[in-house]
C-alpha cells in the first residue's frame, strides 16, 4: 500500500512495533555505559545514526514523553546532538564520571522524595510549607549560633 507521498504506509502492527522499539532504544540512552558502548563501536561517527538521533527528538513532546520510565534519557538524547559530547563519551573516564553523577542525582531525588512522603505530602502546597518551616529552622539555628559566638 502506498500513501499520497509515494511512500509505503505502515500497518497498525508495524506502527506499534516501531513505537515499542524506539521507546526501548530511547530509554537505553539513559545509561551512560550504553552510550559508551555505542561510541566505542563507532555508531556516533555514522551520519545516518546521528540523523536517527535527531529524528528521535520527537520523544520530548509530552504526548510521547509520558511513556518514558527514565526521563534522564531525554537529557542524554539532547547531549547526543552535540558532536563534542559524542566524541567525549568514548572515554571510559568520561563515562564513569557521568554514571557517578547520575547515581548521585538519583540518590538525592530518592532521599528528598522519601522526606516529602514522610511528611505525608507530595503536593506543591505541602512542599512550600515544608520549605518555609525548614527555612525558619535554619534561621533560628543561625541566630542561636551567632548569639552564642557573640557571648
Amino acid at each position: 500500500m502506498v500513501g499520497k507521498g509515494k511512500l509505503p504506509v505502515e500497518s497498525e502492527d508495524a506502527q506499534k512495533l516501531r513505537f515499542q522499539v524506539e521507546l526501548e532504544f530511547v530509554q537505553c540512552l539513559a545509561n551512560p555505559n550504553y552510550l559508551h558502548f555505542l561510541a566505542q563501536r563507532g555508531y556516533f561517527k555514522d551520519a545516518a545514526f546521528v540523523n536517527y538521533l535527531k529524528y528521535l527528538l520527537y520523544w520530548k513532546e509530552p504526548e510521547y514523553a509520558k511513556y518514558l520510565k527514565f526521563p534522564m534519557c531525554l537529557y542524554f538524547l539532547d547531549l547526543l546532538q552535540y558532536e563534542h559530547f559524542r566524541r567525549e563519551i568514548v572515554s571510559a573516564q568520561c563515562c564513569k564520571f557521568i554514571d557517578d553523577q547520575a547515581i548521585l542525582l538519583w540518590q538525592h531525588y530518592t532521599r528528598r522524595r522519601t522526606r516529602l512522603t514522610a511528611l505525608g505530602t507530595t503536593s506543591l502546597t505541602g512542599l512550600a510549607s515544608w520549605l518555609t518551616k525548614t527555612q525558619k529552622d535554619v534561621v533560628s539555628k543561625d541566630t542561636l549560633t551567632s548569639q552564642q559566638t557573640s557571648d
